[in-house]
């Protein structure tokens, strides 16, 4: 399969709901072009259905009770929602980076060995240079490569949310997705995901819910605000927050609600 250039869309959605079994509706008729080694970020309000969007895309919602979804989402035009789809070769192209790091009660090393020793490799070589390349490009070669063999839950929280991106990377998937990965960082650390950002998306294509307006302004190529399940405006990152169409985007980017 030929990987989309820059510009090119992966991902494409199409009237996509999400209903839940209490009636509530965290996604409405939403259409989006996810582009091909971007960072798009999806923004607004608490209770957008931001992450619910995001948590599609791989098919968390899977393992929700009783959700309903309905419309279509392509990855490379094939729809990720049909019916007998592998899901876990989908999650396998489709990381995902939460909030909180939770590293594996392994070693730095093994963190990220891990998932591919799951997947059948056994390859030494393989394994280090999959290790070495996923903490480079998550900013945290430097800093951990003479401890490869301590203890993960040894590093600082900003290093672990580090570590949790790399053990995404090692696995190589086409598009990462990260739900408010900095939002309990320091600055410092959260400079570096930042920059981490900026690295592999010429490699990935990369969507983000981000913790702020200020973050998403700052990272974002293009940019989706999502209102009450509702996407309301998308465009170019930079002209979206600084010259909004929808008042309502406006609004919140000036800081008048939300």
């Amino acid at each position: 399969m030929t990987t989309p250039a820059e510009g090119e869309v992966k991902l494409r959605v199409e009237h996509l709901s999400v209903q839940y079994a209490d009636g509530t509706e965290s996604l409405r008729d939403v259409s989006l072009d996810i582009w091909a080694h971007q960072i798009t970020v999806l923004f607004g309000p608490a209770g957008g259905g931001k992450s619910t969007l995001l948590r599609t895309l791989n098919r968390l919602n899977d393992l929700v009770e009783r959700v309903r979804v309905s419309g279509q989402i392509y990855l490379d035009g094939e729809d990720i929602l049909r019916p007998g789809l592998n899901v876990v070769a989908l999650r396998r192209r489709v990381g995902i980076v939460f909030a909180q790091p939770v590293p594996l009660p392994f070693s730095i090393r093994k963190n990220l060995t891990y998932g591919l020793e799951l997947a059948g490799e056994r390859r030494a070589g393989r394994l280090n240079a999959a290790v070495e390349r996923s903490l480079r490009q998550a900013a945290l070669w430097d800093e951990v490569k003479d401890r490869l063999n301590d203890p993960a839950v040894a590093l600082s929280g900003g290093q672990q949310q580090r570590l949790s991106l790399a053990r995404v990377l090692a696995l190589e998937p086409e598009v990462v997705l990260l739900d408010e990965p900095t939002s309990g960082l320091d600055p410092i650390s959260t400079a570096a995901v930042e920059a981490s950002l900026e690295e592999i998306k010429q490699t990935y294509t990369v969507v983000i819910v981000p913790h702020s307006v200020q973050q998403a302004a700052r990272i974002a190529d293009r940019a989706a605000f999502f209102l009450q399940g509702e996407l309301v405006e998308v465009g170019a990152g930079r002209a979206l927050f600084v010259a909004p169409r929808d008042k309502r985007t406006e609004d919140y980017v000036t800081g008048r609600f939300g």
